[in-house]
């Protein structure tokens, strides 16, 4: 019996012991998780603002833009060369801009050395024109999208989409903003000089290795890539010269995982003027807006002669339950970009109380209601299959579609091709953000959000959409699924694999 004691009292030693052990490991995770650059940055290097597209106009109207997606090498800081990708350069790209009404044709090379695709978010585009998993560009080959713009003015953006890569493609430099004009925003008294006083801000969380990227910080965590440090247009510490009292800032969150909560570090007040897909209805008093990846805002701030005034990403608490909060960057904050007041300043006009009228059906509107259930397992229990198409709509049709967060992690829910009206989080009406058109938003863990969306088409029964959770880890583990748009009593057809050759 003693023997058995000195075997029991060994064991239950050496339990407590490893118990112990596991547990200083946890808390010195759980103490050194949390990340912040809050009063580190000394914001030494001037803003780069990507140059707006060229463009040529061709007899019939159409605008034409050339992109090529490239590899080189940047240097985000002095002397230290890092292998990234781009469009028309090696890191980022330019600004495209076009009109409603305009027709668009965008030839885009491959000069890599892999298939890529290139999708237009927040675009309304045909099914065969979107840039996703279908119309992947093999390399030394060239695809040529057209459509006619027909959406109200936003800021939208472009990025790689292909099956299985796509946080790889725009974790290396792949994405750039597409601006939409109309004639009614063009008149409003709005600040609208392109990197003067209407800045396009999008914001990258990175890590490096030397003169690599890291992968960030990915133990105890299954959000994604999560960066130490922050960006702004491929650019580390940055500060912009501002010389106007009213400063538009189009805010693009660009990171593949992270998300944001946007304010100043003074706490100011800034008016939130639009979100993914256009101008809200009225200018909306603001000191926060939250963005997950691939979600828009627009603000305006007023700043005063000679001061500076440093935006910010604060802590979050609304990302589900501790751990997640912890671990998938809730606790974590940055000085993001710092805007340097000239010592005088050009006087701007006030903001218009009225901006526009929401293009986004009503819940009265839809015909029939879907449910989308997330979970890192898949969208509804199955994962992406491209072959297979798991909704089908009808073309002119509005639905309502109410989508879940079902395992706790933290997942976005973002369409394409349409704008939607989010009718309700959690059962309360939308409020900030959540009130304008929106393409993509954010779903905490245990979270519900309905969502109201017209499918204009056109009809393509062959060719699907994706919707898809836009932390592109996850979206590329099969969280998105495929819808395609049919006439009435039309049936759904069968996708192909993929279209790798360009054309």
């Amino acid at each position: 019996m003693s023997r058995w004691k000195r075997v029991l009292i060994i064991l239950g030693s050496v339990a407590a012991v490893f118990l112990a052990a596991v547990g200083s490991l946890f808390v010195v995770l759980w103490s050194g998780a949390e990340v912040s650059t809050v009063g580190k940055v000394e914001f030494r290097n001037e803003l780069k603002v990507p140059p707006l597209a060229k463009s040529v106009v061709e007899k019939d109207g159409t605008r034409v833009f050339d992109l090529r997606m490239q590899a080189g090498t940047t240097e985000f800081e002095k002397g230290t060369k890092t292998p990234t990708w781009g469009f028309n350069g090696s890191y980022f790209g330019p600004t495209l801009r076009a009109a409603r009404g305009e027709k668009v044709r965008v030839r885009v090379s491959n000069a890599l050395g892999e298939a890529s695709s290139v999708h237009w978010h927040g675009m309304h585009v045909p099914a065969r024109m979107d840039g996703g998993p279908h119309q992947e560009v093999a390399p030394g080959k060239t695809w040529t999208p057209n459509w006619k713009v027909d959406q109200p003015a936003a800021t939208l953006w472009y990025h790689p989409h292909p099956h299985g890569k796509t946080e790889q493609h725009v974790q290396r430099g792949l994405a750039g903003m597409f601006l939409i004009d109309d004639a009614r925003a063009t008149a409003l008294k709005l600040p609208k000089r392109y990197g003067v006083d209407d800045v396009p801000v999008a914001v990258q969380d990175v890590s490096f290795d030397g003169a690599k990227f890291d992968h960030g910080k990915v133990f105890l965590q299954n959000t994604g890539f999560l960066g130490e440090r922050t960006m702004v247009n491929g650019t580390l510490d940055p500060y912009k010269v501002v010389g106007d009292e009213l400063v538009r800032l189009r805010l693009l969150n660009a990171s593949t995982a992270r998300i944001y909560d946007f304010g100043f570090g003074d706490d100011r007040d800034f008016a939130l003027i639009g979100t993914d897909g256009g101008l809200l209805e009225k200018p909306e008093a603001m000191k926060r807006v939250q963005l997950s990846p691939g979600e828009r805002a627009e603000v305006v701030v007023r700043m005063r002669a000679g001061e500076r005034a440093v935006l910010r990403s604060f802590p979050q608490s609304n990302y589900g339950d501790g751990f997640e909060q912890r671990f998938a960057g809730g606790d974590d904050s940055f000085d993001v970009l710092e805007l340097r007041a000239a010592a005088s300043l050009r006087k701007s006009p006030g903001l218009p109380g009225a901006l526009g009228k929401l293009e986004v059906p009503q819940e009265k509107d839809s015909v029939r209601g879907r449910f989308f259930g997330l979970r890192m397992s898949g969208i509804n229990g199955k994962k992406m299959d491209m072959g297979r198409v798991d909704e089908t709509v009808t073309r002119g049709t509005a639905e309502t579609w109410t989508v879940r967060n079902e395992d706790g992690v933290p997942h976005n829910f973002h369409v394409h091709d349409v704008q939607f009206r989010v009718l309700a989080v959690d059962g309360k009406p939308p409020t900030g953000a959540l009130r304008g058109a929106k393409d993509t938003v954010f779903v905490p863990g245990g979270s519900t959000v309905k969502l109201a969306m017209r499918f204009d088409g056109p009809a393509d029964p062959d060719t699907p959409y994706m919707y898809h959770c836009h932390l592109l880890y996850h979206e590329d583990l099969g969280m998105m699924g495929q819808f395609v748009v049919v006439e009435k009593g039309q049936q759904a057809g069968r996708p192909a694999a993929g279209d790798h050759a360009g054309h």
